[in-house]
């Protein structure tokens, strides 16, 4: 108990370090770029509560990141809904998701459950693409609420997107070190074996599914308000699909701090060829980066860290 009040105490001082940032009023650009980089924190740390914890890679990381952004759209167009229940709605409706595939598709293994996932991204963008209520292939602008907090509505959504990246993590470490933690990485290492010795197996699987749905939907509802203008390119960029898998890989994925260190070092050197170079060398620096690590540190930068310390 007291372990998990400094928890819930730091994660406070984060959030309160994030809007004392956003009261400094620095160059509009930060707190862009910075938005951008903690998405990736909470997308990657989703991601590795399933590809990480249990070992389930998912291809399918844009269609619960666009399925947040969506039901925020619609919302937006039929109720004009605050931004908290744009948030909330779009992480239950990514988690229903979550559930449905989790019973549709693990039943299938390794690489049959990837292509299972890549095909829900493919067929959920079909349907938003003849969607017209929310814009279907033309996409769609949406205006920002007027008087946001801090004078900028960007700035706000920075002060959102590290209060919810404070979420995504602390649920991460909880869930590692608690029995499901510890199911999961029996699930991870021989799925038949945890099945002997008594592990609920599907329980679990569900339940990774469901809360890395979540976390994704979460991610993708404020999506809207911080582009101004949706279409299916930018909502299921293939962009997500690969970070989502690099980060937590480069970082290390038995870890929660494993995609926070992924997530800062992609996601900043990101920012800084779009900035320096151009937008269009994000997936190259990725890919070289990911094979480096692939072949040079399996285990991404942690199981690097603890190779070293034991020579």
């Amino acid at each position: 108990m007291r372990r998990t009040g400094v928890v819930f105490l730091v994660g406070l001082a984060l959030v309160a370090a994030g809007m004392l940032v956003a009261s400094l009023r620095v160059n509009p650009y930060f707190y862009f770029a910075a938005y951008v980089i903690l998405q990736y924190i909470v997308i990657a740390t989703a991601w590795n509560i399933l590809g990480g914890y249990a070992g389930y890679v998912n291809f399918g990381t844009p269609a619960f990141f666009a399925l947040g952004a969506y039901t925020a759209v619609f919302l937006i167009q039929s109720v004009r809904a605050p931004l908290p229940v744009l948030i909330l709605a779009g992480g239950l409706v990514s988690a229903l998701l979550g559930l449905g595939i989790g019973y549709l598709t693990l039943r299938l293994r390794g690489v049959f459950f990837s292509i299972a996932t890549l095909a829900l991204s493919i067929v959920l963008q079909t349907v938003i693409i003849n969607w017209e209520f929310v814009g279907g292939s033309r996409g769609l602008s949406v205006i920002r609420p007027s008087g946001p907090p801090f004078g900028n509505y960007v700035t706000f959504l920075f002060t959102v997107m590290v209060f919810l990246a404070v979420v995504a993590v602390t649920t991460a470490r909880f869930i590692e070190r608690s029995w499901i933690g510890r199911g999961l990485a029996a699930l991870r290492d021989n799925e038949e074996a945890a099945e002997c010795m008594g592990v609920p197996t599907l329980r679990l699987k569900l339940f990774a599914t469901t809360v890395s749905g979540f976390l994704l939907g979460v991610a993708g509802a404020p999506f809207p308000y911080y582009v101004t203008f949706v279409d299916p390119n930018s909502a299921f960029s293939l962009d997500y699909a690969v970070n989502a898998l690099a980060m937590p890989m480069i970082g290390g994925t038995t870890s929660w701090v494993g995609p926070i260190i992924g997530a800062v070092l992609l996601g900043t050197a990101q920012q800084l060829a779009t900035v320096t170079i151009s937008s269009e060398m994000n997936l190259f620096i990725v890919g070289v980066v990911l094979v480096a690590f692939v072949v040079l540190a399996p285990e991404g930068i942690l199981g690097l860290v603890r190779r070293l310390r034991r020579h």
